[in-house]
C-alpha cells in the first residue's frame, strides 16, 4: 500500500511530499511491515540516539495496531530512519505506558541505511513485531485493525502521511477510530 497525505492538513499543503510503500505480512508468531521511504532531503531528520526518545521528530515510520486482547486499547511502534523505536500501550494520546527496552530489544528492525539520490533522500526499515509483544499467543488466530503512518514533525518540512484517512483537522495519529482492519 501506499502512504497518502491528509490535503485537510495545512503542513502537507504546497510542499513536495515522501513516498512511501508499505508492505505488511502475517505469520503466527509475528507481524512484519517493511517501509520503502523517498523523501525529499527537506522532509529528512535524523537525530534521535536511542530506544523510547522522540522518534516522531525525526524521520520517522509508525505502526499502530488495536491490541488484540483489549479491544479498548493500542500499540504504537514508532522508527526512525536510524533504527531507533518509541514502543507504547494504552487506550489514548494521555494514557499510555511506554514499553520497557527488554520488550523493544525483542522487536527486530531492520534497517535501508539512508542515501542520497538527486534532491532525495532514500532509506527503509522492516520492522518484526513478535507476537507476544502483542499479547497473543498465535497472531493467525486474530484480526489486526490499525494504521501505518510517515512523519518528521521537527523536519525543515514537516509532513504527515497515513495508509488509512484521518479525519481530523489537524495532523493526529492518536485516532483509534479511523484504524482499519490489516
Amino acid at each position: 500500500m501506499i502512504l497518502k497525505p491528509n490535503p485537510l492538513w495545512t503542513p502537507n499543503q504546497g510542499i513536495a511530499l515522501p513516498t512511501v510503500l508499505v508492505n505488511v505480512s502475517v505469520a503466527s508468531d509475528c507481524l512484519s511491515v517493511d517501509f520503502i521511504v523517498e523523501e525529499p532531503i527537506e522532509c529528512f531528520r535524523a537525530e534521535v540516539t536511542e530506544d523510547n526518545g522522540r522518534s516522531w521528530e525525526d524521520s520517522c515510520v509508525e505502526i499502530f495496531l488495536q491490541d488484540p486482547s483489549n479491544t479498548g486499547a493500542y500499540f504504537n511502534f514508532e522508527t526512525t530512519s536510524r533504527g531507533f523505536m518509541l514502543a507504547a500501550h494504552g487506550p489514548d494520546r494521555e494514557h499510555r505506558q511506554i514499553l520497557p527496552t527488554t520488550s523493544i530489544a525483542k522487536i527486530r528492525r531492520t534497517k535501508q541505511t539512508a542515501s542520497v539520490v538527486g534532491d532525495l533522500v532514500c532509506w527503509g526499515m522492516r520492522i518484526d513485531i513478535p507476537a507476544e509483544i502483542l499479547g497473543v499467543p498465535n497472531l493467525g488466530e486474530v484480526r489486526l485493525r490499525g494504521n501505518f503512518y510517515k512523519c518528521a514533525d521537527k523536519a525543515k518540512t514537516p509532513h504527515y502521511l497515513s495508509a488509512f484517512p484521518i479525519k481530523t483537522e489537524r495532523p493526529d495519529f492518536h485516532r483509534p477510530e479511523f484504524f482499519n482492519e490489516i
